[in-house]
């Protein structure tokens, strides 16, 4: 046995030497020869520096006190020794605090609310919208103009827009206003959706909705794929070949605003709606549009059926719906 090699070299080169030779621990040798006492463990005797029980109560009534209930141990001992106080050590606190199990904030956190992950379906026009705002940068560094845009889902034809100086609830209210009114949306027939930020859930807007019968939906915070089709627009104006850098002034971005969302609505064809012009789609003019685009595909392919490997062409689908958060389809368990 190692342990009684140890034993023998111990009385010649001492305990550790013999332990250092041997490869073995001296707290092992040490255990051996001194096993514990058979029953529970004596309690670990309190040492006679330590805090008594009213100096303990002391310093956990300073951690629970308004004035430090949201600091760290650290923070309340430098401040406290500011004050030319001493009660005791930051390492004292912590196991004051551990004790009770009490090292968690100490005072109540805010608990934020489970937001519900919104679900949104159009399948034709005018019934749902999304809207956002997005800064264009001004002339000179740290000034911007805040662009404002209305999106039909289902089209993606832009119902309304406007440039200003700022974000503003009214100005947002102004807006949606004169859309609901040049759409003429009826009460109970439209859903708009937003994210979160100040002028979307501001009171007059949500007033303004509820007096004309619309339903309005908010993004999850920090969600930005629960507005896609918004972001996407933004992507494709912010990716327009003369897009600037930055617009010399406000009268400049609306000049060029002018001519992007006539471009975007009557000209664009956006692969997601059958590569048609969100114009077509928005005002019923996509079956006429496709079936012009099958009859000269028909034709193509009459007149040169050995060109289409594939069979006769035809045009892209058109949407029949358009979901924000399609639900997931939960397949039946199989017997």
């Amino acid at each position: 046995m190692i342990e009684q090699a140890v034993e023998e070299l111990t009385p010649i080169v001492g305990t550790r030497p013999a332990c250092q030779a041997l490869g073995v621990a001296p707290a092992t040798i040490y255990r051996r020869r001194r096993p514990p006492e058979p029953g529970a463990p004596k309690p670990r005797p309190k040492p006679a520096r330590a805090l008594s029980e009213e100096e303990r109560e002391e310093v956990r009534a300073v951690l629970y006190s308004e004035r430090f209930v949201d600091r760290s141990p650290a923070q309340v001992c430098a401040t406290l020794l500011d004050d030319g106080r001493y009660l005791a050590s930051e390492r004292t606190m912590y196991r004051i605090l551990a004790d009770r199990g009490e090292t968690r904030e100490r005072r109540d956190q805010l608990a934020h609310p489970a937001y519900t992950k919104p679900e949104l379906l159009a399948t034709r026009p005018n019934e749902l919208w999304s809207w956002d705002i997005t800064k264009l940068l001004g002339p000179a560094k740290w000034t911007y103009f805040y662009l404002y845009v209305l999106l039909d889902v289902f089209s993606r034809y832009v119902v309304g827009w406007t440039i200003q100086h700022g974000e503003s609830a009214r100005i947002a209210e102004q807006l949606i206003a004169q859309a609901l009114e040049q759409q003429r949306i009826q009460p109970g027939q439209l859903t708009i959706h937003a994210d979160r930020g100040s002028s979307m859930t501001s009171k007059p807007v949500a007033f303004l909705l509820a007096d004309l019968g619309v339903t309005k939906t908010h993004s999850r915070p920090y969600t930005s794929t629960d507005n896609p089709y918004s972001e996407a627009q933004f992507k494709t104006l912010k990716y327009r070949p003369d897009f600037p850098d930055r617009f010399a002034s406000i009268l400049d971005s609306r000049s060029w605003g002018r001519g992007f969302f006539s471009w975007y609505n009557h000209e664009h064809r956006h692969s997601g709606i059958g590569l048609m012009t969100p114009a077509i789609v928005h005002y019923g003019r996509a079956e006429q549009v496709r079936d012009k685009r099958s009859s000269i595909l028909t034709a193509a392919y009459a007149a040169h059926p050995e060109r289409f490997v594939h069979g006769p062409p035809r045009p892209p689908a058109l949407p029949e719906a358009v979901w924000i958060n399609k639900p997931t389809i939960q397949e039946p368990a199989a017997h």
